[in-house]
């Protein structure tokens, strides 16, 4: 019986040195981690004066060696109520929650494909027509390949696919409208290539529609509920959601986006587009519209600290605490370069040339990788500095600037802190080392 609980305490103690391998985060300031306090003191006031000058609202959390020494709100999670200024505003608070837009590729996506492709349940040199049924191209077709393409090419955004054929846009994807997310499966697989596979990159939401298919097949779950479940859960993350409105958040808890629904005010209508002030529901149209508000390439919702974690996941190498969710191994392959363009990883976006400067500065390594989300989100992880930074915004809660010229545009969006290479070099530029 005594060798019996020896024994126990010892796969106990075990198990417990083997959690401790794994950093979690913990909050120091910034000086501990190597940072100059008054250079970010520059930065703090420099985006202040962007917050008075038009840009509605920012988080930045700065991880390094484990820590949190940075995470900060400024401005408003809602400032305006349709085209005219909330006589009650809402300030942004740490606790916050951002549509994260296009990180939503990676954290939840790419987490769950990461995850999948550790438990050997994918492999990324798999056809996409093995999960995918009716996955091919149609006899009128002018490019072919479909039968061919693999999930490393969806990955690299080679796979042919067009950038945006809008499908709930009645008037801009034609034969291919859809406002039903089966029917948004079969417009996918009737979508015909637009390049060659292959033949260069085009990024394309498109790819991480298809992929967040794949996951939901092998898994044979909704992908809000497999990552809720296996990955977000056990990290501990209590808001990172889906459709956070129907998961018992309240609006006052989230960033508003869009004054005017989907219209750029007033400029853009298609069957059932939302007109007013979009406030905790994603703002990306083929995500709500043709998804139910859950998709492979948007929809997701999160707050600092759960992306801090998050992050710290990717630097521990597929591990926080006491949970794996892959490896180093697993994270080397899919941050690595493409052969065919270094700034492409799979999924994961590389700072392999000039080109990325507008999105990870000049300051950060080549081995930095990330994302960027349309909403104003960014992602960077320097594994060489063991240091990760976060931007989550609502670039798009703001009007547009010329609705007429280009209705992608808002007033915000003119602003330097939208681009988020000149705050990540700030934050560079603050460490002594």
């Amino acid at each position: 019986m005594k060798l019996c609980m020896i024994f126990a305490s010892l796969i106990a103690l075990s198990a417990s040195t083997l959690a401790a391998d794994y950093p979690v985060l913990t909050s120091a300031p910034p000086e501990k981690a190597g940072f100059n306090v008054e250079k970010l003191n520059r930065l703090d006031r420099w985006i202040q004066q962007q917050v008075d000058a038009g840009y509605p609202g920012m988080n930045v959390v700065v991880i390094k060696d484990n820590q949190i020494v940075l995470q900060k709100a400024w401005g408003y999670a809602k400032k305006y109520e349709g085209s005219g200024l909330d006589t009650h505003p809402i300030r942004a608070t740490t606790d916050t929650l951002y549509d994260l837009a296009s990180n939503t590729k990676m954290y939840a996506t790419n987490f769950a494909l990461q995850k999948l492709v550790y438990e050997g349940k994918i492999n990324v040199n798999d056809p996409v027509a093995k999960y995918i049924p009716g996955f091919t191209d149609a006899p009128e077709d002018k490019i072919k390949g479909k039968q061919s393409l693999r999930i490393i090419d969806i990955l690299h955004h080679t796979a042919g696919f067009p950038a945006d054929p809008q499908y709930p846009n009645a008037r801009v994807a034609g034969r291919l409208y859809s406002q039903d997310k089966q029917t948004t499966l079969k417009m996918i697989t009737r979508t015909p290539l637009d390049y060659p596979p292959g033949s260069k990159h085009v990024y394309s939401d498109v790819d991480y529609m298809i992929l967040g298919f794949i996951i939901e097949a092998v898994t044979a779950m909704p992908l809000d509920a497999y990552v809720e479940k296996h990955i977000y859960h056990p990290l501990g993350l209590k808001h990172t959601v889906f459709n956070p409105l129907t998961k018992g958040f309240k609006p006052q808890q989230i960033a508003a986006t869009e004054l005017n629904g989907n219209t750029r005010d007033g400029v853009i209508s298609f069957p059932h587009i939302r007109t007013s002030t979009l406030w905790g529901q994603v703002h990306d149209e083929k995500a709500w519209y043709s998804m139910g508000g859950v998709s492979g390439h948007a929809g997701l919702f999160s707050n600092t600290h759960d992306i801090a974690v998050l992050m710290q996941t990717m630097l521990n190498g597929g591990h926080y605490g006491s949970v794996t969710l892959f490896d180093q191994n697993t994270v080397d392959a899919f941050t690595r370069s493409s052969a065919a363009d270094a700034t492409f990883g799979l999924g994961w976006r590389v700072n392999g040339n000039s080109s990325m400067t507008p999105t990870f500065g000049v300051l950060a390594g080549p081995q930095t990788y990330g994302h960027t989300g349309w909403t104003g989100t960014l992602t960077a992880i320097d594994p060489v500095k063991k240091m990760a930074i976060a931007i989550l915004g609502n670039r798009p809660h703001s009007p547009v600037a010329d609705p007429k010229t280009n209705p992608n545009i808002f007033v915000s969006g003119l602003l330097p802190a939208a681009t988020y290479g000149w705050i990540v070099d700030q934050i560079y530029g603050a460490l002594d080392d």
